[in-house]
Formats: C-alpha cells, sequence, structure tokens
C-alpha cells in the first residue's frame, strides 16, 4: 500500500510540475496573443472576407494553398494554432481548409524546421516541411469529402444567409490593428539576434536562497516562472470579473484585466540570468512595449466600445473553452511520461517496421512537448537507439495529436471528426516514417 501512495505521489507530482513548467516557460508568448488574435478575427473580420478564400465555394486550387500558407505564416505551435483553427472554421473556412491549416500550422513553423535541420538533419527537416504540407492538403481533402453531407448543409445555411453573396469591406483600421497583433506573437517568440541581444542588464534585489527563493527552486522553477504563473492567476480573476459581463459595459476591472495581460507579456520578454538573478533588457521586451502602445493607440481611436466588447467578449469564450482542456491534457502528458520506460524506444523503435513507426506517432500524442523542446527530446530518442523513420514519424504526429490537442478539437469539432482526423494523422504519419526510414537505408 504504501509502494502505491509512493508511486501515485510520483505520478501526481510529475503532472504538477510539467504544469508548472508549462505554465512557466511556453503559454505567455505564444498562447495569449492567439487568443486574441482568435477573437479579433472571429469578431472584426467579416465572414465574407474568410469564405473568399477558404468557404466551401472557394476553388480548392485557393482554398488550400492559402490555409496552409496561413498556418505556416500565423502558427508556431499546436496550443497557438487551436484557437486560431477555431476562429476561422467559426467565420466559414470550409472544413478541409480549416483541416489543413489546424495540420501545417504547428508542423512547419520556420523556428522548428530550421532548429530541426541543425540538431539533427536535414534530411528530417525538409521530409518533415515537404511531407507536413502534402498531408495537410490531402486530409483536408479527406475530410471534407467524409463530410460533404453536413458541409453542404452548412454551405446552404451560410449561403442562404448571404455570406457568400456579399462582398465584404473590411476598414483599413481593422487590418492595421492584426497587422499589429500578428507582430507581437511574431516578436514573442521569433529567435534572432535583434530580438534576443541583451542590450541593459538589472540586478534584482531578491535572495534565492530565502525561504521563498528555496520554495521556487524546489518546483523547478525560475523566479521569472514563477512570476508569470502568479500573473496568469491574476489574469484569470481580473478576467473573469472585468470580462464575464463585458458586452454590459467596461468596468474597472476589465481595465485592470487589461493592465496585467499587458503586464504579463512584458515580464515574459526579458532573458533571465538565473544564476545572477539579472534580468536582461532585450530586444524582445522593447519591441513588445512599442506593439502593447501601438495596440492601445489603434484600439482606441478606431474602434467604438461595441466593437472592443465584442473581440473581448469572443476572445474569452475562446479561452473558457480551449484553457482549461489545455491544462488538463498538459497535466495528463506530464504523468504518462513517467509511466513510459526509456528502454521501450530502444526495443520497440529501434528498427524501422510499421510498428516501430507506430510507436513514433503514439510517443507523439503521449509524450508532447513544446514546439522546439520536441527536437531535443527526438535527439534524445535517436541517441537511444530510434530509427530515423520512426524518429520522423514521431516529430510529424508531436505537434498534431498531444493529448490536450486532442481533448480541445473533440470540443470544437465533435467527437466523429476528432476521431476521423486523429486516425488519420495517425496512418499518415506511420507510413511516412515507414517510407522514409526505406529511402535512407536505400541510400
Amino acid at each position: 500500500m504504501e509502494a502505491i501512495i509512493t508511486y501515485t505521489g510520483t505520478l501526481l507530482w510529475a503532472g504538477w510540475t510539467g504544469l508548472l513548467d508549462y505554465l512557466a516557460a511556453h503559454v505567455l508568448l505564444c498562447l495569449v496573443p492567439a487568443f486574441i488574435i482568435a477573437g479579433f478575427m472571429s469578431t472584426m473580420i467579416p465572414k465574407e472576407a474568410i469564405t473568399r478564400f477558404l468557404g466551401p465555394k472557394a476553388s480548392k486550387w485557393i482554398s488550400y494553398p492559402a490555409s496552409a500558407f496561413g498556418g505556416f505564416i500565423l502558427a508556431v505551435c499546436s496550443c497557438t494554432i487551436l484557437p486560431l483553427f477555431a476562429g476561422i472554421w467559426k467565420r466559414g473556412a470550409g472544413l478541409g481548409p480549416a483541416i489543413t491549416f489546424l495540420f501545417v500550422g504547428p508542423a512547419i513553423n520556420i523556428l522548428a524546421i530550421t532548429y530541426t535541420g541543425a540538431t539533427i538533419g536535414m534530411d528530417i527537416a525538409i521530409s518533415r516541411l515537404v511531407l507536413s504540407i502534402v498531408f495537410g492538403i490531402i486530409i483536408g481533402l479527406i475530410m471534407a469529402w467524409i463530410f460533404r453531407k453536413e458541409e453542404g448543409a452548412r454551405e446552404i445555411e451560410m449561403t442562404a444567409s448571404g455570406v457568400f453573396d456579399q462582398t465584404a469591406k473590411v476598414k483599413p483600421a481593422v487590418w492595421a490593428l492584426f497587422l499589429i497583433l500578428i507582430a507581437v506573437l511574431i516578436v514573442g517568440t521569433l529567435q534572432v539576434d535583434l530580438l534576443t541581444n541583451v542590450y541593459a542588464s538589472i540586478n534584482l534585489p531578491f535572495d534565492m536562497n530565502s525561504g521563498l527563493g528555496n520554495l521556487i527552486s524546489s518546483l523547478n522553477l525560475t523566479l521569472q516562472g514563477a512570476l508569470l504563473i502568479i500573473m496568469l492567476v491574476v489574469i484569470g480573476v481580473t478576467a473573469w470579473k472585468g470580462f464575464e459581463n463585458i458586452l454590459d459595459g467596461f468596468t474597472g476591472w476589465t481595465y485592470a484585466a487589461f493592465a496585467f495581460i499587458a503586464l504579463t507579456i512584458l515580464i515574459a520578454s526579458p532573458k533571465e540570468d538565473v544564476g545572477s538573478l539579472a534580468i536582461g533588457l532585450n530586444g524582445r521586451l522593447i519591441g513588445e512595449i512599442i506593439l502593447l502602445t501601438g495596440i492601445a493607440v489603434v484600439a482606441s481611436r478606431s474602434f467604438t466600445k461595441d466593437e472592443l466588447s465584442g473581440w473581448i467578449w469572443e476572445t474569452w469564450k475562446f479561452v473558457k473553452q480551449i484553457f482549461p482542456l489545455l491544462i488538463i491534457g498538459v497535466f495528463a502528458a506530464g504523468i504518462v511520461k513517467v509511466i513510459i520506460p526509456e528502454t521501450w524506444v530502444r526495443s520497440i523503435a529501434g528498427q524501422n517496421t510499421i510498428m516501430a513507426n507506430f510507436v513514433g506517432v503514439v510517443f507523439g500524442v503521449f509524450m508532447y512537448f513544446p514546439t522546439l523542446v520536441e527536437v531535443p527530446i527526438a535527439k534524445m530518442f535517436l541517441d537511444l537507439g530510434m530509427a530515423r523513420g520512426p524518429l520522423l514519424a514521431y516529430l510529424l504526429s508531436d505537434p498534431e495529436l498531444s493529448l490536450q490537442s486532442i481533448l480541445v478539437l473533440n470540443g470544437v469539432m465533435g467527437k466523429k471528426k476528432t476521431a476521423i482526423y486523429v486516425s488519420l494523422v495517425a496512418v499518415f504519419s506511420t507510413l511516412a516514417g515507414y517510407l522514409f526510414g526505406l529511402v535512407i537505408a536505400a541510400i
């Protein structure tokens, strides 16, 4: 009994620490802007502007490449793409192009492809890039064909409402603010010298050997990470008080939530030197300050309170729908990582077989890691003896089929669509890894 309690405690601790690490190091500069962009798209960009290129009536030669390109430009990780996918589908995008957008986005962002090539090899990186685009389009086409009757009924309903017949004009301020929001996402995640270089440094008056410092260290957190988790809690409270009834008007809680969201992004931007407790004032922080100021100026001068209220409400709905499922999924993934023995990597995925490649896909489901983190993990698998075919299968499936992504998609699309989508991704990833392994062996 004691052993069971100890093991259970170990699993729960693994889930808890994984969750803390996720919240402290991954979410804010990526996920928060994504929710805001999704709410903005849902409110400010008319359906007609979306359906013109991505709707069921749009030419497949336009809609699918446009969705693949959009996923490449906008997304940096799987958690980012989920609210964006929900936003474009809600605004009238066809199921097929929306699925293409969903698949391609997290798999081929420029950071992941570049890092994959440098760490593992350009053969894996190029295969990941090409196959993700091809598979995204094929899976989108298959999903659109399977649910063609349902999509047809949806098209008739939207056509009756005049969505596809109208020509919508979007005022310039919408596109200006949209570009600034995209810039916030890019500046927060892009790894280039202009953004990562430290131009000044501030030493913090905080003793990590104090009681609070020891507590933070025991949780495998930095001071910056701990502050970010606290800020998330504060944002949760103020947003609930200020956004839940936003359609009735702005309150003091609303403005407080705005301030805390901006402050949180700024706290997440500097580079922290853990050893010396020095905060590096880098280009990312300067860029975010400029962009957040731009958002405040454009939003206050170019949009009415009603327009802003609608934007906030749509964003808040996405957060309530998606974020809790992300938390559950990350916690569960942390537990599963402890359960799976590392020896499985060598014994099951060490050869290029169909089963080995399927195991690579299963690793992608349960051993989810944030974008870029999956690359050193893949390198670890390679060093432990995983064959390159199963390794590619893992890299293709990891951004697409994480537990939290499946949970969120189930809430957005429903069980049937999610089950078919997951099955298609698993089959295509397995076959891709196997064929890639055969080609490598032949060469």
